[in-house]
């Protein structure tokens, strides 16, 4: 009997981490960001995306207890076996990717510690500075930065607004990006 009520409660979590990293990945593929806001539309402008939105996610479950809290370490564990999966796609090896792994792996921390101490500064010029650091590098200037980071911050708005039984009963609804140059 316990075996099939935690059975069925592994399904359930599983199903609501699964809708979860379901809406993360929809929100950082909109066409938006590659069609209007020239992000580059590589494996590498992706997982840009993808790591901007997790955390955006990670952000709004930070001080959450319980369930939340291990709501948002599912999801990192799934954006990193994600992450795995991608690169053995892409044709690395196994002996190349935990290589990989571990320097992408500090990306993303230095990513969501640099956007993160923007948004707790209410900095919008550094919070578009670490953006344009981040997803074009190789770019000079990246004027689409600065619609990138009035995205992140309706982002935090909007998610911040939706009730934590929401989000962690499987719903994070995250805002369109608006088209145009």
């Amino acid at each position: 009997m316990f075996q099939r009520l935690f059975g069925r409660e592994r399904h359930a979590n599983r199903a609501i981490t699964d809708a979860l990293y379901a809406q993360i990945v929809a929100a950082a593929r909109q066409t938006v960001f590659y069609s209007h806001w020239n992000v580059p539309d590589t494996p590498l402008g992706r997982f840009e995306m993808i790591s901007l939105h997790m955390f955006l996610f990670q952000h709004r479950l930070r001080g959450e207890g319980g369930g939340a809290q291990e709501i948002a370490q599912v999801l990192i564990d799934e954006f990193f076996l994600d992450v795995d999966h991608s690169l053995r796609e892409l044709g690395i090896g196994d002996v190349g990717v935990p290589k990989r792994m571990k320097k992408l792996a500090k990306m993303f921390y230095g990513r969501t510690a640099a956007y993160d101490d923007a948004l707790e500064r209410n900095d919008r010029d550094g919070l578009t500075a670490a953006l344009a650091r981040n997803v074009r590098p190789d770019a000079g200037t990246w004027p689409e930065a600065s619609q990138l980071a009035d995205y992140v911050a309706d982002a935090c708005r909007q998610l911040a607004a939706q009730p934590s039984e929401s989000i962690v009963s499987g719903t994070a609804v995250f805002p369109l990006a608006k088209g145009g140059a």
